[in-house]
């Protein structure tokens, strides 16, 4: 289908298509029009016409979600690397964690000129895959699994699954789980999905009260450790989803009166710098995040050469880094 077969199939003038696709203003009425032909026949430009346009810019949207995160600013160290190196430079947004703001900047750039897009994703709402759908632009997933899309993921169910055993082999029977929201399908669902089958493997049971939700932040860690510790129940370990979590269990178990390890283990998931300066340094998963802001560079840039157009999954490996917080083993009750 040419430029002329698709402005008729829309019922807009080929000069509202040319502008729609080279950024120009078009009205509301007639974008609605030509992005509703798009989803019936799946037209784009080719990229040769779009280069000729001058649509090659030498940007790429890059949208986080926490400026003071210690992965992101991994990631980003490595998609920098790369894709500098080709003469990219980044076009940095922080979404403060707000889904919200994050489909707002995916629109933010799909309406302006970038060469691609690197989504450090949390969350997918109905108002992220609309979106998502209508980008005219190569984009790559980090952190996250979706469908139809190129990403870059860590193994969050292995690597909990992996942190929950170790505390298990040693002999721990009473378990705690603090984690995040599930609708984080991988720091949340997955990491506790591989929580629940360690120990269901070793045959212990859990109870709903024994498993907290909270925000991604220490406070919240340790107001939800708190919440276990005063419920009257008894923990030998709590295993938490992320290190920041981790951290704040620790100080709640210190001002309970609680020895680490020796009354009550503790271990979480990123291997954030935190784990070494703890009063009692913390077990950890070693994710490869500056590998991921790497490969999802790398990946852009095969889309942008168009050297594949099939989407695929790169799910890194990780390493266990236990310390202090592990060392003991429990006794047996």
């Amino acid at each position: 289908m040419n430029i002329t077969e698709f402005a008729k199939a829309a019922g807009v003038s080929k000069s509202a298509v040319s502008r729609y696709f080279n950024d120009g203003y078009v009205s509301e009425e007639k974008r609605r029009l030509i992005e509703a032909a798009i989803e019936a026949t799946g037209y784009a430009p080719s990229v040769q016409a779009q280069n000729v346009r001058t649509r090659v810019t030498k940007l790429v949207g890059v949208i986080i979600p926490k400026l003071s995160s210690e992965s992101c600013a991994r990631e980003v160290e490595g998609i920098s690397q790369v894709l500098s190196e080709q003469g990219y430079q980044l076009l940095l947004v922080n979404s403060a964690n707000d889904p919200k703001k994050e489909v707002e900047y995916l629109e933010l750039f799909r309406s302006n000129r970038v060469d691609g897009v690197i989504f450090l994703a949390s969350v997918f709402t109905p108002l992220h895959d609309a979106v998502l759908k209508k980008m005219r632009v190569p984009v790559v997933i980090v952190g996250q699994e979706y469908k139809g899309a190129n990403c870059v993921c860590h193994d969050d169910y292995k690597a909990a699954y992996t942190a929950e055993k170790l505390m298990l082999d040693k002999g721990c029977k009473k378990p705690a789980f603090i984690g995040v929201t599930e609708q984080d399908k991988a720091a949340g669902q997955a990491r506790k999905d591989g929580f629940l089958h360690a120990i269901s493997d070793n045959g212990i049971n859990i109870e709903k009260s024994d498993m907290q939700t909270a925000e991604f932040k220490m406070d919240s860690g340790y107001k939800r450790a708190l919440t276990l510790l005063r419920s009257g129940r008894s923990y030998d370990h709590i295993f938490c989803a992320t290190d920041n979590l981790a951290a704040g269990a620790l100080l709640a178990c210190r001002e309970q009166g609680l020895k680490v390890p020796e009354d009550i283990m503790i271990a979480g998931i990123g291997d954030s710098q935190l784990c070494k300066v703890t009063s009692t340094p913390l077990t950890s998963v070693h994710f490869h995040y500056r590998t991921a802001g790497i490969e999802a560079a790398q990946m852009l840039l095969n889309s942008l050469k168009r050297e594949s157009s099939i989407p695929r999954t790169l799910t890194l490996d990780f390493e266990l880094e236990e310390r202090e917080s592990t060392e003991k083993k429990c006794e047996t009750v």
